[in-house]
């Protein structure tokens, strides 16, 4: 049985095969230049009796305990006794981007520890944000948004979005930079996003025909070395970084069963190949029918259901062949002219491929 796809895609018929040229900047990165993770643990306060129960989130209490013993309010003695609900613990988070100085604000996203309900005008006091040796590289605080929507009744309750989850906008300050000196890198790496032999090449020469001969170097698909010795890093890279190249990459299929849809490279190939595609539909129809007694039988009013059974075959489908070596518009145009659905040409793509006729990488997700 064929089922048809719900989501209409493949307007590709229409797209041509010449491939523009893209920056270098937005295929590559500089090797060393990159994020650094942070991650801290805090408190979030003037929560609307949503926050953690104490009882439960042991660590919520002990934290509170501890703070307000910093701030010279001594609550040991009662510390059973405290049953706020209007605090949580949290994990804080963000990303150092490189070359961040002293002073700037970054953002955070904050996250329940607890079981705290929602976290929607809370305030997170002055929390540590540490990097992977332990150091202290920026500290957070201040008001957060959830951007979720909650509302409940008597019975029913609604609610979009993760309200457990916040988001603080320049929420922290950085104290500390990551030491990374650009200028003093006598041989800085290239690194392909997406690595490719072909590729690779092309923006070495691209390279060399702009700044000279033996500037670039491809170590390997991913890896293009630069020898800028005696030359001005900065300037250098900035010339490169707007270098234009075609990209190249390998001819592959993406399908997704879940919602039929279907993604080709521009240099995806068939084999000549025959295809035939069926369309039987079986439909189950189900009638409601009362049996009604006759007058003065004693008899009982019973609902029964008639079911009706159909099988239909689809017209007009016949035998298509596809020639050889065909372009991405010609494979969609010899698909869609047998009108299939999304999902029909995934059955049909995979059986292309099973014959071996498909030249491309098929990917199933």
């Amino acid at each position: 049985m064929v089922i048809a796809g719900v989501l209409a895609i493949l307007p590709l018929a229409s797209i041509g095969t010449a491939r523009a040229q893209v920056r270098i900047k937005d295929i590559t990165d500089i090797q060393g230049i990159r994020d650094n993770q942070l991650i801290g643990y805090g408190l979030v306060v003037g929560l609307n009796g949503t926050g953690d129960s104490l009882n439960n989130a042991i660590f919520t209490r002990q934290s509170l305990i501890g703070m307000l013993e910093r701030l010279g309010v001594n609550t040991e003695d009662q510390a059973a006794s405290l049953q706020t609900k209007d605090i949580a613990a949290v994990m804080v988070t963000a990303n150092l981007p490189a070359f961040s100085h002293s002073g700037e604000q970054i953002d955070v996203t904050v996250s329940a520890l607890g079981d705290a309900k929602d976290l929607t005008g809370g305030t997170l006091l002055v929390t540590p944000l540490l990097g992977a040796d332990g150091q202290v590289y920026a500290v957070a605080q201040g008001s957060l948004v959830t951007g979720a929507i909650k509302a409940s009744g008597a019975n029913s309750s609604f609610t979009q979005g993760v309200p457990t989850v916040g988001r603080i906008t320049n929420g922290a300050i950085v104290e500390r930079s990551v030491n990374f000196t650009l200028a003093t890198q006598t041989d800085p790496k290239l690194e392909l996003r997406n690595p490719d032999f072909t590729t690779a090449e092309r923006i070495a020469d691209a390279i060399n025909t702009d700044l000279g001969p033996g500037i670039a170097t491809m170590d390997d698909p991913r890896t293009i070395t630069l020898d800028l010795k005696g030359r001005n890093v900065v300037s250098d890279l900035a010339a490169i970084e707007d270098l234009k190249v075609e990209p190249s990459s390998p001819a592959t299929v993406v399908v997704d069963e879940a919602t039929g849809t279907i993604v080709m490279g521009a240099d995806v190939r068939i084999s000549t190949v025959a295809i035939a595609q069926g369309n039987l539909t079986v439909q189950v129809t189900n009638t409601p029918v009362v049996s009604q007694p006759g007058p003065l039988s004693n008899g009982q009013t019973v609902a029964t259901a008639q079911t009706t059974i159909s099988v239909k075959k689809g017209k007009g489908k016949k035998m298509a062949i596809v020639k050889g070596s065909v372009s991405l518009r010609q494979l969609v145009s010899g698909l869609n002219s047998l009108g299939v659905a999304p999902h029909d040409m995934i059955s049909i793509l995979q059986a292309i491929k099973a014959a071996g006729a498909l030249q491309a990488q098929l990917i199933v997700q």
